[in-house]
């Protein structure tokens, strides 16, 4: 089943002194694009985590966040209570002044707060990699979700164009016939005698100069292929792009030969719904 490159997954840890947010969102992109944001403490764990996205994720613009809020006691930044009453012993000399304004003033300053930079707790960190796994899970099963959205819509679109062709088919003798009229009509204008064999090789000329049967063939042939490889167990998005190119093709390539108003007609409406399912490829994983 084809997945979208759009999708959101978040999982949330709490802990006893702080509560841990893991938050992924993806857009599409012809590649992995990662920008992972987190505290400095855990920096240490980001290849492992681009690579357990990477693997998961295959491609797309993905933003990955773990967001820390202590709730309890616990803190990782500290009051140097030596460098704070040394600044405001020297304050006071500078100024007369309140205890607490004068507090205020020294805490502000270089190194009064200092942050301890712990090491990754490893049973914290099995925590919150569960959690990481959780988020993916939820991202993807979101991915799925909107795949399944698009596969309808393709599922759509390429019945309608079938039924396009199936028209372009079906209203293929006349247009024939009309080359063949207009031909004929041509010669007569001309009001001289003609030789018949050269006129019948002629008029087979310009009939297989605007023969379209192997493009109808073709283009037939692609459309199914494009549902059996959306069916597929390996569909992805490069693969039907590729196979909406060459569906491309051959409706150019009727349009530029059928001379015929009303298939031409046909031919800009089967236009409009590839157009639509390339811009809806762009964003299948």
């Amino acid at each position: 089943m084809i997945q979208s490159m759009t999708g959101y997954g978040k999982s949330v840890l709490q802990l006893p002194t702080k509560k841990i947010s893991i938050e992924l969102k993806s857009l599409n992109s012809k590649s992995l694009d990662l920008n992972a944001r987190m505290p400095s403490m855990y920096r240490a764990k980001e290849l492992e985590i681009r690579k357990l996205i990477a693997k998961n994720l295959g491609r797309g613009k993905v933003d990955f966040s773990l967001f820390v809020e202590i709730t309890g006691e616990d803190t990782s930044s500290k009051i140097n209570k030596t460098v704070v009453k040394e600044y405001i012993k020297q304050l006071k000399d500078v100024v007369d002044g309140d205890a607490t304004e004068l507090l205020k003033m020294a805490i502000r300053l270089p190194d009064a707060v200092t942050t301890e930079r712990d090491d990754i707790d490893e049973e914290e960190w099995s925590l919150i990699s569960k959690e990481i796994n959780e988020a993916i899970s939820k991202i993807i099963s979101y991915r799925k979700d909107e795949g399944a959205t698009l596969k309808q819509d393709f599922t759509d679109r390429i019945s309608k164009l079938r039924s396009l062709l199936n028209e372009v088919i079906e209203m293929d003798p006349d247009r024939i016939e009309g080359v063949r009229a207009r031909l004929e009509k041509g010669i007569s204008d001309i009001k001289e005698k003609v030789d018949e064999n050269r006129f019948e090789q002629e008029l087979v000329y310009y009939i297989e100069k605007f023969d379209i049967t192997e493009e109808k063939v073709r283009l037939d042939n692609h459309l199914e292929y494009f549902i059996k490889s959306l069916n597929s167990d390996d569909s992805n998005g490069k693969k039907l792009g590729f196979i909406s190119q060459e569906i491309g093709r051959e409706i150019n390539t009727i349009g530029s030969k059928s001379n015929y108003a009303p298939m031409q007609k046909l031919v800009v409406q089967m236009k409009d719904e590839l157009e639509k399912i390339k811009e809806q490829l762009l964003n299948v994983l």
